[in-house]
């Protein structure tokens, strides 16, 4: 039997129908491979009893006829999802021991179609960062290594353990969320597939909140088909949240083989960007020739307030953190640290059960929310944002069916690289991905090449409001001309 762990959805769903293996052995190759790989810090929970007695229910449901989308598939669950009677941490110390009696509406469906869950992935705390090195619980380890050097790489953030263990074989598929590019980045790194969908798409329900009009949900994946499959299961309308958009759920999967023939796709020449590395640079060319080649026209457009966006971001995202993040505060759950009276003890619990990164952000969002500054920062962000998604509106009503551009301004980098007096050198990782957070639309990360280096490179498509069906078929044209699927070696 071939390495049950090197499959994709779309390849371990054929099998189980074929009663080539079992859900059971499945779960079990993946569970081992956990137990070996935990180097990588991908994991904070596993869950192996759990995975194993819903493999044994998905067995009896495929031996009845009774099977279901993903019936069987084990996946990873970003610690950011609550999953029922399973700890759920947001990667911080002050949710250590939380254990939810209620199940995210996206999980929920997830498990409603059949899948298994193999545990709770790492990620950077409350899901801010881009490298992944801000988890209470550690960095997560990319399973990528540059050629000739044994330096650890990180794996892209706030992701980054959904990424590194879709790459490292350590699941099938793995859900993940998107704030600012924290699906889309951490693909790139690792030579995963990442979907950012329309914000509404996929319920918000029992998802730990960091910024509220701009966190969505979605998966990453090792192909653009198990992209499709795994985001059906976990799209559609959720009474639960005012934020979900009441739509029919597409088959995403039967877009895939479309293709692009007629399609308009532009070229933002605002993302030709100082210091952009050649490699990229080389990489967007050959892309935009792959659709070219496969039939679409490909045209320059203009985003005028792109240089805006990410100033932008990093006032709404810390603002709504500040808000989102008052909840903790050592009274209904999580840490608890004692002081003489509540105000203390207010304080003592943030200051321990929080790390540097949120504090950080809690503040810059406090400040730009206090009185006097409201004004001046906050609403003209807000303002500004209009701007920034009336920008995509003219474009796509120019007959632009979507955008081509880099997914990241540079290859993964090493643990430690990228610590310094300055955090706006991290935060300059998302200069490509947070437009689409910012205007609410779809973006999908697909492999694309390799840098001098041996690290993946990705490519971006940016799509017009739940279009994501052109995504998939751009983004499988991109996938069959790159062919760069193949995963890192073991060296753990």
């Amino acid at each position: 039997m071939t390495d049950l762990t090197n499959l994709t959805i779309a390849g371990a769903r054929k099998g189980l129908a074929a009663k080539e293996y079992s859900a059971v052995e499945l779960a079990k190759a993946h569970i081992e491979a956990i137990e070996k790989a935990r180097e990588l810090n991908a994991y904070i929970t596993e869950t192996p009893e759990q995975a194993l007695a819903m493999a044994k229910a998905s067995d009896e449901r495929i031996a009845k006829g009774e099977a279901g989308p993903l019936e069987g598939i084990p996946l990873g669950i970003k610690d950011l999802f609550c999953t029922k009677d399973v700890q759920t941490t947001a990667a911080s110390k002050i949710l250590k021991g939380f254990i939810p009696q209620y199940e995210s509406t996206v999980t929920s469906q997830l498990w409603r179609d059949g899948a298994v869950l193999l545990g709770k992935l790492n990620l950077d705390e409350f899901a801010m960062g881009s490298s992944n090195e801000t988890s209470a619980f550690g960095p997560v380890v990319s399973p990528w290594r540059r050629n000739n050097d044994t330096a650890k790489i990180v794996p892209g953030g706030s992701s980054g353990g959904s990424a590194a263990a879709v790459a490292a074989r350590l699941c099938l598929g793995a859900t993940a969320t998107d704030t600012g590019g924290s699906i889309r980045q951490p693909a790139a790194f690792t030579g995963t597939v990442g979907i950012k969908p329309t914000y509404g798409r996929c319920s918000r329900w029992g998802v730990v909140a960091f910024a509220s009009s701009l966190d969505q949900a979605g998966p990453i994946t090792r192909t653009v088909q198990d992209a499709a499959i795994m985001l059906r299961s976990m799209s559609g309308p959720d009474a639960k949240d005012t934020t979900s958009v009441s739509m029919a759920v597409p088959d995403f999967e039967a877009a895939i083989n479309r293709g692009v023939k007629g399609l308009k796709i532009g070229i933002p020449k605002e993302y030709r960007m100082e210091g952009m590395s050649s490699e990229i640079d080389g990489l967007w060319s050959k892309g935009a020739q792959w659709l070219r080649d496969a039939g679409a026209e490909i045209v320059e457009i203009s985003l005028p307030h792109t240089r805006e966006a990410l100033a932008v971001y990093y006032i709404v995202a810390p603002a709504e953190a500040s808000s989102n993040l008052a909840r903790y505060d050592g009274v209904r759950y999580g840490q608890r640290s004692l002081g003489k009276d509540i105000n203390e003890m207010y304080e003592n619990t943030r200051a321990e059960g929080f790390g540097a990164e949120v504090k950080r952000r809690i503040m810059i969002g406090t400040y730009v929310l206090s009185a006097g500054y409201y004004d001046a920062y906050y609403v003209r962000a807000q303002k500004v944002r209009s701007l920034i998604k009336q920008d995509f509106d003219n474009v796509y009503a120019s007959g632009v069916d979507a955008i081509l551009t880099p997914a990241t301004p540079t290859a993964a980098f090493g643990i430690g690289e990228m610590v310094s007096a300055d955090p706006v050198e991290m935060y300059l990782n998302d200069v490509f991905t947070v437009t689409v957070n910012m205007a609410g639309l779809p973006g999908i990360t697909v492999p694309a090449g390799h840098n001098a280096q041996g690290l993946p490179l990705g490519l971006q498509l940016i799509g017009k409001p739940f279009d994501e069906e052109t995504l998939f078929a751009a983004g499988q044209v991109l996938e069959n001309a790159a062919g760069v699927s193949q995963l890192p070696e073991r060296w753990w």
